[in-house]
């Protein structure tokens, strides 16, 4: 990852390649400050206000007898039918709702030209988010995949949510960096698997990644993940991968698949970088609006916090 433009800051305890507990521990308190009374994650993230039990579900308490003014809907037949008399179910409100994040640091993900890696990018927006969710008192759980592994992250409530999820995290990312440039032997599609087995109905889903590894198979399952859930994409990017570079000279570049110099001093290399960027985002896009999924963007040139505060999100 070149540093040689830098223009803005990382952030405390970030070296943009690594990722430490101290770095991701820092969004704790940005997540007690942000989170306003009575709004929900989502909020937040998409500048909404709604009621902070939107969506949440009813659980089953216990059957009593029937009393006037009970909604006759609750009826219990069967209990009234063995009993001879009438009963009806009571319920809950369903106050601690699962959140699950799905966080690609896969190889495609271990890249940066300018601030930080796409994977540190995307553990900083995973901290972020676990903290938000138990400051809602919802559960917080993960699928982490790196390419080498898939690791998994039951949902649990308060501050041991978060903490597993970083603990993990770093684990897995160590693990990635490790392996640089050796083939894969897990896919995206393998994450999606084990997300949708994760997930409970009712759930918030959230998915960050460059969705490099998205295909038009995996429809199949995230059509079936929307079915009983919401999901949220967040598309982490890097200015170089648009073309985007103060950079005029030669660089080496490879994937799992070739590697080559390339001339960044020529336009034509740079306009078909932009091109091809543009064809995978208008690819995600497309798969996001035929599935109703709401599309996010992260760029990894510049800090979580001043893209989130340059949005409105305060």
């Amino acid at each position: 990852m070149s540093k040689s433009h830098m223009t803005v800051a990382l952030p405390p305890h970030s070296d943009g390649v690594n990722v430490c507990l101290a770095e991701l521990l820092q969004y704790k308190n940005q997540a007690v400050r942000w989170l306003p009374p009575a709004h929900s994650i989502w909020s937040q993230l998409n500048g909404l206000h709604q009621s902070r039990h939107k969506g949440r579900g009813m659980n089953f308490s216990e059957v009593r007898p029937y009393q006037a003014g009970d909604d006759i809907r609750a009826i219990d037949w069967r209990v009234t039918a063995r009993t001879g008399k009438t009963h009806t179910k009571l319920f809950t409100e369903e106050r601690e709702q699962p959140v699950m994040l799905l966080i690609d640091i896969s190889g495609s993900m271990q890249f940066g030209s300018q601030l930080m890696l796409k994977s540190v990018q995307a553990a900083h927006f995973a901290s972020l988010l676990s903290w938000l969710a138990v400051s809602e008192q919802d559960r917080i759980g993960a699928v982490i995949y790196n390419g080498i592994s898939v690791t998994e992250c039951k949902p649990t409530a308060r501050q041991q949510g978060p903490l597993h999820i970083i603990n993990k995290l770093i684990e897995a990312q160590n693990n990635a960096l490790s392996h640089l440039g050796e083939p894969q032997p897990v896919n995206f599609a393998d994450a999606l698997k084990r997300l949708h087995y994760l997930c409970s109905k009712g759930s918030e889903i959230v998915i960050i990644s460059d969705f490099n590894q998205l295909s038009l198979n995996d429809k199949r399952r995230l059509t079936q993940l929307r079915q009983h859930n919401r999901i949220q994409f967040v598309q982490v990017h890097d200015p170089l991968e648009q073309g985007q570079t103060q950079f005029r000279g030669y660089e080496h570049v490879a994937d799992k698949e070739q590697s080559a110099w390339l001339n960044f001093s020529s336009k034509k290399t740079r306009d078909s970088l932009s091109q091809q960027y543009q064809q995978h985002q208008s690819f995600v896009a497309e798969i996001a609006k035929s599935l109703a999924i709401p599309l996010h963007y992260l760029s990894a040139a510049e800090p979580l916090l001043q893209q989130l505060r340059a949005r409105g999100i305060k």
